[in-house]
């Protein structure tokens, strides 16, 4: 995710480094020498490359865009649900801490805790595809292990014990929310068809300004270009969340930052650092 201070108005038009310019310019490129091309042959040869009236690809830019919004906003709604599932994660870990209070100073506290530790490096990694020896799901069990334990030995009261089962639970509604996402991307004949769509609006776009707009053609399908293909672009990189591109969640960020408040809480000075942006990509 990037993180950095606001820039000016100014600097916004010359941020490279997270914006989707990287992926679309050669895309972009491309249609602006076509549409030099294209006015340099229209210019020669007026019966190779006809006059085309330029009133159609207003009414279907307008259309195109319009289902690109679609298809970002839902996009952006499974960033945003993926990050709400974090929070949910972040919150009920400090939770846990809290609830494990009353085993302060035992043993039983630390077997309890760190298995949520392991929990969110472990979801963090099978998020990504990273692999993991264990699953978070057994880091669950391994808390749900040490949890029952606990209550056989009436060191917990029903209540107490009860809140807990309550924050394992929501931990585990959190993972499979986050794995529904992982695991089932929109469907891909409506990405292909906005995909299509949007290359051939751009490469065609040129033939029906040439005439009207001259050598100023080229910069405006190359303006055209870059909003359509760049809109295309971001949203198939906020569609997976929890990937590792400049614009997905930081939840290795994440997970160490459960690491350091429940370890910090129980003790350990052995504590990683701090996430911090690297190029004001923080991951």
């Amino acid at each position: 995710m990037i993180v950095r201070e606001k820039p000016n108005a100014l600097r916004l038009f010359f941020i490279i480094r997270g914006s989707v310019l990287r992926v679309v310019w050669p895309q972009v490129l491309g249609v602006g020498l076509l549409s030099a091309a294209v006015v340099l042959l229209h210019r020669l040869s007026p019966g190779l490359v006809p006059d085309v009236n330029s009133a159609p690809f207003a009414l279907i830019g307008i259309a195109l865009s319009i289902f690109l919004s679609f298809r970002n906003n839902a996009s952006y709604d499974r960033w945003w649900e993926a990050r709400r599932l974090w929070g949910q994660i972040i919150q009920t870990a400090r939770d846990i801490l809290r609830q494990s209070v009353m085993l302060e100073g035992a043993p039983e506290r630390r077997a309890l805790v760190l298995p949520v530790v392991a929990f969110a490096h472990r979801a963090e990694r099978q998020l990504r595809g990273l692999g993991v020896e264990a699953s978070a799901d057994a880091a669950l069990l391994e808390a749900a292990r040490v949890l029952a334990g606990l209550e056989r030995a009436g060191r917990l009261s029903v209540p107490e014990a009860m809140a807990l089962h309550d924050s394992l639970l929501r931990l585990s509604q959190a993972l499979v929310g986050c794995e529904r996402l992982a695991n089932t991307p929109l469907p891909f004949a409506y990405t292909l068809l906005l995909h299509r769509t949007a290359y051939l609006f751009c490469f065609v776009l040129p033939f029906g300004f040439a005439d009207v707009l001259g050598w100023l053609t080229p910069l405006l399908t190359a303006l055209v270009s870059y909003t359509f293909f760049g809109l295309d672009a971001l949203g198939e990189e906020l569609e997976e969340p929890f990937g590792l591109q400049a614009n997905d969640l930081p939840i290795g960020a994440y997970a160490t930052g459960v690491e350091i408040t429940l370890r910090g809480a129980l003790g350990d000075t052995d504590l990683p650092a701090a996430p911090v942006p690297v190029a004001y990509v923080l991951r």
